[in-house]
């Protein structure tokens, strides 16, 4: 079983995650390549602040799919939070025709869907790992 492996200091690991965030109820903001081209640009900036690689970010006109690569350290809810705070004020500050389209001015909703990604499936995973006492 052959994986890509990061190293720390005195670690290697993978660690791959897939985050859906969602605007507020669905509320269809992402209309327009200028704030598509924004929110890429700032989920990238933000991310290599906080040594996390986007590998794939996709947004559709009321959601945002991201997939990262990050380091055992991160504060992954630090994260999640700096992430939805900055893209939702400055958004709203640059271009204020958001506003709008949005509930009470409430950019994201709190709720957000993480799940870790990896290289092989669960399945052959847990099969390996059968196979070891053998």
């Amino acid at each position: 079983m052959k994986y890509k492996l990061d190293k720390g200091a005195h670690s290697v690991y993978s660690l791959q995650y897939h985050l859906i965030f969602v605007i507020k109820y669905r509320r269809k903001v992402f209309d327009s390549p200028a704030i598509v081209d924004f929110l890429r640009q700032k989920f990238h900036e933000i991310a290599s602040n906080l040594d996390v690689e986007i590998l794939v970010m996709e947004p559709d006109l009321d959601h945002v799919h991201l997939v990262f690569k990050a380091t055992p350290v991160l504060d992954m809810t630090r994260f999640i939070n700096v992430l939805k705070t900055i893209t939702s004020r400055e958004i709203k500050r640059n271009f204020p025709a958001v506003k709008s389209k949005l509930w009470r001015s409430q950019f994201w909703s709190p709720s957000y869907f993480l799940a870790t990604t990896g290289q092989v499936t669960l399945d052959v995973l847990n099969k390996y790992v059968e196979q070891q006492n053998q």
